[in-house]
């Protein structure tokens, strides 16, 4: 006779086996989960994103829960988050309904698409509110000269950091792994 209770116990211990983590991935994962907070992203998804960084395999959603011990909507959230930045692919396993997740294997490329997302989020809609306040502030009648100053000045700092980046992704990132490299010899053309 069937029991279901020693089927679901033999699954869960499987699932649990395949994906035990090892010390050094538990360190990682919480450190990655605890410098996402810092960054202003939820630790999950940060703990989340490093799973699936460092798992050799793409995971399911079940797996991912297992692996963290986090309730299901939590993985759930996390992989729309993750998805949303375009830092998740979502891979199909023959044989299996479920979907299975990964994430990009290069850094350079999770930090371009980092970099680009949180430019687009947060530094271009600054600086659009920047220049609006600035051709505000020429309007008015009594202008405050040092507020003038100051916003343009930051206006000024936003144009070439942006510029820069710009300038910098459109880099294949092969070059830029090799303009990296060369910093020191770079900084040795300017005097300090």
């Amino acid at each position: 006779m069937h029991n279901p209770d020693i089927t679901f116990f033999s699954v869960k211990t499987e699932i649990n086996e395949m994906i035990s983590l090892s010390a050094v991935q538990e360190k990682f994962i919480l450190h990655w989960g605890e410098m996402g907070t810092r960054w202003g992203i939820n630790r999950t998804v940060a703990q989340v994103h490093a799973l699936l960084y460092i798992w050799p395999e793409p995971l399911n959603a079940e797996e991912i829960r297992l692996a963290l011990s986090v309730a299901r909507s939590n993985v759930s959230n996390s992989l729309k988050e993750l998805n949303g930045w375009g830092l998740l692919r979502t891979i199909q396993k023959l044989g299996d309904r479920k979907d299975h997740f990964a994430t990009l294997d290069d850094p350079w490329e999770m930090f371009r698409i980092v970099g680009n997302e949180r430019k687009r989020r947060e530094m271009d809609p600054t600086a659009a509110m920047l220049a609006e306040c600035l051709d505000e502030q020429k309007k008015v009648r009594n202008a405050d000269l040092h507020t003038e100053k100051r916003l343009s000045d930051m206006k000024d700092f936003f144009d070439d950091t942006m510029g820069c980046f710009d300038k910098l992704n459109i880099l294949p990132t092969s070059m830029l792994r090799k303009l990296t490299k060369m910093t020191d010899k770079v900084l040795k053309l300017f005097p300090l």
